[in-house]
């Protein structure tokens, strides 16, 4: 893997251990993860995917029982130990979850959510941001004329672009994706890949994906969990064609999963 500067990495993570009550569900976990680069991480359910996404902007605290160890680096500042304004921290690290949640609002008013809290109260200012992040998602050309109709009136795919948009919407540098196409069809899929290939050019992503294919096609570079280990981290070209680890070849080829 190429060596790189802490200059860009958006996140440097150093011997991260958490644990659910007594449930060790992440293991001594080492990973760097790049500026403006899309990174997948794939592995059988239960392995600590989705958990290990949730320690990047902390939503995991949300969670009862939870202790961590170790370092999570973000803007030179290890977010287990230091005061952390999280407010802040989710405007700049942004999540879209597995199924579209817009809020029960109208479509303007999801978008706007976030800038309010952050402060932007003028019209006008509220009116660009929105534009802004719905033709970032494709979907300007969709909703434009009912913008005060409710979100929740949208397609499947359509609300998860929406909650794209709406994260989208308070400008963070990173981007996490929990899954964010299992529960569409495959032409909303394809939509939302092809938005997370656009968006690499100005922002962090970061996929989890049950889907291998997907994350070969999207990615730079994909981890592999299992059972709370991170087993290997590489290019995704090298993950998917020659790994280095029978048990990634086994999960990939389909021996177990």
């Amino acid at each position: 893997m190429t060596v790189a500067t802490i200059s860009n990495k958006a996140f440097d993570i150093n011997d991260l251990n958490l644990w659910y009550g007594d449930h060790h569900a992440l293991k001594n976990i080492d990973f760097p993860i790049y500026q403006k680069e899309v990174t997948a991480i794939i592995g059988p359910s239960g392995c600590g995917k989705s958990t290990f996404i949730k320690t990047l902007n902390l939503m995991i605290n949300t969670i009862p029982n939870v202790k961590m160890s170790g370092e999570i680096n973000f803007d030179g500042k290890n977010i287990l130990t230091n005061k952390i304004d999280l407010v802040e921290l989710r405007k700049r690290v942004g999540m879209v979850f597995q199924k579209g949640n817009p809020f029960p609002q109208s479509i303007f008013d999801n978008i706007a959510y976030g800038p309010r809290i952050h402060g932007t109260k003028k019209k006008k200012d509220l009116d660009e941001i929105v534009e802004k992040s719905l033709l970032d998602v494709a979907l300007w050309d969709e909703v434009k004329d009912r913008l005060d109709a409710p979100a929740l009136g949208l397609s499947g795919g359509q609300q998860q672009r929406l909650c794209i948009a709406r994260a989208l919407a308070t400008k963070p540098e990173v981007l996490l994706m929990d899954e964010p196409t299992s529960a569409l069809d495959p032409i909303s899929t394809l939509k939302i890949e092809e938005l997370v290939l656009e968006l690499k050019e100005k922002y962090t992503i970061v996929i989890v994906t049950h889907n291998m294919q997907q994350a070969a096609r999207v990615s730079h570079k994909t981890a592999f969990f299992l059972m709370g280990e991170l087993i290997e981290l590489d290019s995704t070209e090298k993950i998917f064609s020659r790994p280095s680890d029978e048990r990634t070849e086994g999960y990939i080829t389909g021996r177990f999963g």
